[in-house]
């Protein structure tokens, strides 16, 4: 996420730019929206949950999520060691935000998909 990293130098007072790009990519927000749903989780029970990452990027959305203070990695001193991601209780504030996005992605994607079909066959969209 190098791009990431440059464009919070560059605009350091940028809330949008250093913080919710942050979160408003794919992964993140899936991570949150994820143990949101199931509580604290194993890294492979996570990835189970969402099959369509990979474990290179889970392993850095999670590092990422974790610098931002929005997951808390807890590991266990077991053998095998034992590690699990849950949220902390700034992700818990951001949860209302995150499940408004979901209630409104829900009940839009029919017409953006429309308008996406639309755009797609050269049609004008609709007003």
């Amino acid at each position: 996420m190098q791009h990431t990293r440059v464009r919070e130098e560059l605009f350091p007072d940028c809330p949008i730019r250093n913080v919710l790009f942050r979160i408003s990519c794919k992964w993140p927000m899936l991570v949150l929206f994820t143990l949101s749903q199931r509580g604290t989780l194993r890294f492979n029970t996570l990835r189970r949950a969402m099959p369509d990452i990979s474990q290179k990027m889970l392993t850095a959305t999670l590092r990422t999520l974790e610098e931002d203070g929005l997951v808390v990695r807890q590991v266990y001193a077991e053998v095998p060691p034992r590690v699990e991601y849950g949220l902390t209780e700034r992700a818990r504030s951001l949860l209302p935000i995150l499940d408004e996005l979901v209630d409104w992605a829900h009940s839009n994607m029919a017409a953006i998909m429309r308008d996406r079909k639309r755009h797609a066959g050269g049609e004008p969209a609709a007003v």
